[in-house]
Formats: C-alpha cells, sequence, structure tokens
C-alpha cells in the first residue's frame, strides 16, 4: 500500500455574498475532486486545536500526525531549520517579511510577490547597513526571510501581527508592543532608510511594480523541540513537496526526504503537473509522499476571488487527475486544506477543515462533491487532528 496526503493551503472558505453565497470550492470546477467524493469518506477535521495560533504550522504539525499542542514552538524557527540557520543557546529568530507600506498603511505584505532574485538583493543590503554580531539577516524565497537576533531573548515576548493580517489597515495600531520590542520597532524603521533607494526597488517604480518599503518582523521564535522522526511513529518512508520553507523545514525536522522539484513555486505559477509527476515518481521508492501546494492561500490573502478558484481548478486539473490515475500500486489518499483563508477575512481561521480518504479500502459516506457543506453533511467530525493519519491507514 502507497499513501498520499495532497495538502491545498488555505482552499476552504466563507460563502461569498458576491458570487451568490456560494464558497471558492463550490465555485471551482472540480471534476476529479468530486468523482472522488463521490466513492471517499468525507468530513471535517479541527488541525488547529483550541486557543492556538491557526498558522500553516499549528496545522499542518496536525496533519503530519504530531500534536501541536507538544511540539509547536513558533514558526520562524522551523522555517530557519529549512534553510539550514543554526539557532544557538542565546539566539532567537524572528520571520521578516519583505512588505509595502503606503500612506502609513499594509499596501502589499508581499511587496507584489517580490521575485528571490531582487530579494536576496535587498536581505544583503540590510546586512550590510543593520548586520554586526547581534543582527544578521538570511534570505529566502520570494518576500519570505529571516532575521537572526543573538542577546535579545526578551523580544519573545513582544506582541507582533503577521502583515498578512492587516493588509489595507494603518499599521501604527500593529508593530512590535511590549517587553523586547523596541530592537525589532528599530530594525523595522532602519530599514526603510536601506531599502527606499536601493537599485532593486527604483527598477521595481520604474515598472510600475510594487517596491519594498520595509522590513515586518513577526513569529518569533527559539530554539525548535526535538522530534521523534515520522518513519520511527509511524512506520512509513516519506518525502515532501513544497513551494515553501515552513513546510520544507517541517519536513526536515521529522526525518522525511525533501524533493528538488523544478517549477514548484508558492503562487499561480507553481508547475503543478511537474510537482504532481515528481511527487508520484518519488513515491516508487517511498511509503508515503505529502503535496503541498500553497497558491489558494496567496490568492486568499490578496483577496483574489478568482484567482483562488483558478488555484484551486488548476490542482484538481493538473495533480489530482494524476493522482487518481497512479497504478503503480495501491494507493490510498488523504485531501485537504490544512486551515481556511477566508477571502473576505484575507486570513487564516481557525475553524475546522473539509477533508476526503479515498483509494484501497475506503468506503463512501455519502457525499456528492469536495466542499465545505458537503462534508458537514456527513456528520463525520475528527476533533484531534493529529489523529487523522490514523484514518488514512486505515487505524
Amino acid at each position: 500500500m502507497k499513501y498520499c496526503i495532497l495538502i491545498i493551503d488555505g482552499a476552504s472558505g466563507l460563502p461569498l455574498p458576491e458570487r451568490g453565497g456560494k464558497t471558492c470550492l463550490e465555485l471551482a470546477h472540480t471534476p476529479n475532486l468530486d468523482t472522488m467524493a463521490q466513492a471517499g469518506t468525507l468530513g471535517l477535521v479541527r488541525t488547529v486545536p483550541s486557543m492556538m495560533e491557526p498558522s500553516s504550522a499549528c496545522a499542518c504539525l496536525s496533519i503530519l500526525g504530531y500534536d501541536p499542542k507538544v511540539y509547536y514552538r513558533g514558526r520562524a524557527a522551523i522555517e530557519a531549520k529549512s534553510m539550514g540557520i543554526p539557532i544557538d543557546d542565546g539566539e532567537v529568530v524572528f520571520r521578516c517579511n519583505l512588505v509595502a507600506v503606503h500612506n502609513g498603511r499594509m499596501w502589499n505584505y508581499s511587496s507584489g510577490h517580490i521575485s528571490t532574485g531582487e530579494a536576496q538583493q535587498l536581505i544583503t543590503a540590510l546586512n550590510e547597513s543593520l548586520g554586526n554580531d547581534q543582527v544578521r539577516f538570511y534570505p529566502g524565497i520570494s518576500y519570505r526571510h529571516i532575521c537572526k537576533l543573538r542577546g535579545q531573548e526578551d523580544t519573545l515576548l513582544a506582541i507582533c501581527t503577521p502583515p498578512h493580517d492587516i493588509s489595507g489597515k494603518a499599521v501604527s495600531g500593529f508593530l512590535p508592543s511590549g517587553p523586547g520590542s523596541n530592537i525589532l520597532r528599530d530594525l523595522m524603521a532602519n530599514s526603510k532608510a536601506v531599502l527606499r533607494d536601493h537599485p532593486v526597488n527604483i527598477e521595481r517604480r520604474s515598472r510600475r511594480h510594487i517596491p519594498a518599503t520595509t522590513i515586518w518582523l513577526f513569529w518569533g521564535s527559539g530554539q525548535v523541540p526535538e522530534m521523534p522522526a515520522f518513519k520511527q511513529v509511524y512506520g512509513l518512508d516519506a518525502a515532501m513537496t513544497s513551494g515553501v520553507d515552513l513546510l520544507r523545514g517541517l519536513a526536515r525536522m521529522v526525518g522525511m526526504e525533501v524533493l528538488d522539484i523544478a517549477g514548484v513555486t508558492d503562487s499561480l505559477d507553481n508547475d503543478y503537473a511537474a510537482q504532481a509527476s515528481g511527487a508520484l515518481e518519488a513515491l516508487k521508492g517511498h511509503d508515503l509522499i505529502v503535496i503541498h501546494i500553497e497558491a489558494p492561500d496567496e490568492a486568499a490573502h490578496t483577496g483574489s476571488i478568482d484567482d483562488k478558484i483558478e488555484a484551486i481548478q488548476r490542482v484538481d486539473n493538473e495533480v489530482v487527475s494524476r493522482l487518481r490515475s497512479w497504478q503503480a500500486d495501491d494507493l490510498r489518499m488523504l485531501i485537504l486544506p490544512d486551515h481556511p483563508t477566508p477571502i473576505k477575512l484575507q486570513t487564516h481561521t481557525a475553524d475546522p477543515v473539509p477533508f476526503m480518504l479515498w483509494g484501497e479500502g475506503v468506503t463512501t459516506n455519502g457525499a456528492q462533491r469536495f466542499t465545505e457543506a458537503e462534508t458537514k453533511s456527513t456528520g463525520l467530525f475528527i476533533d484531534e487532528g493529529y489523529k487523522i493519519i490514523g484514518r488514512l491507514r486505515g487505524q
């Protein structure tokens, strides 16, 4: 038996009054998912435990079979793990986004999805101007980067807000506050002068692209806890493909192989077909493959209904079609979002998400489509999300 987990990041959401009260999953044309739904077991699962942040880190820990209440200690450290950044005693790391603020408001949380090459030049400039023995910037992918601080452990007590939570809002009320926040605010303020007239931003403005006007620091964390290997816990040799450092970091933390598939990105330009084909090729040598696709979540953060629908449809057409047609071995699949990302809110919520089990040994429980309403109608609900992997394995 082979297993596959397909995480369609942020795909679920709320009804859209402007689209007849339907969600993006309901509006999307998904013949492959719907055909599978009619043969599969569907329901709702709570991937984010009560009183925990509705982040992909918490939710994906659950999906991978690890209780976030036990193992989650902060998102930035997981991403640092993916990037090979060591965190020693007395050091902390923060996610460092390149963002655009205009007229005091959060204009764009990703600087218009700045390219990785452009972003690396800006991070290099920040290191040259603001870096020292206590402060170091590390380039990541697109707008997502890491800032490491030494001797500033009190910063972990600061109250920080993710920039994608405040799109269009005045940033003055969301700057880091509380203990340890002064250095974070100073770094954010001082980054403006470094970025303002950098050649990358001059060129972006000339092309009418959104510039990176400042850094935004949040999701601080220290060292990550040791986690038992996935194979040790579940007896399966696993691999993962994802276009974001967070998921790649989680994979490395639990001993999964991280696949390097050309064309895999975090947005609509993702090569969905290549990601699916590469994952299935890897499945020949592994017991389980995790496919994480970020594009629906990114579209929801920008508030684009059409882009989110397109992303879901491309997952169905280019990924799910290949998965359900694979015949090399018996296959059982788990398909779900990690968390909802409603268009209206443009950020994550902790609501339960729809899931589908499909394949060898799975029986139908009456659903007709893979949507929020259809999965709720089955009456099946899993309250502790980290236990769903047991359902995938038939336990």
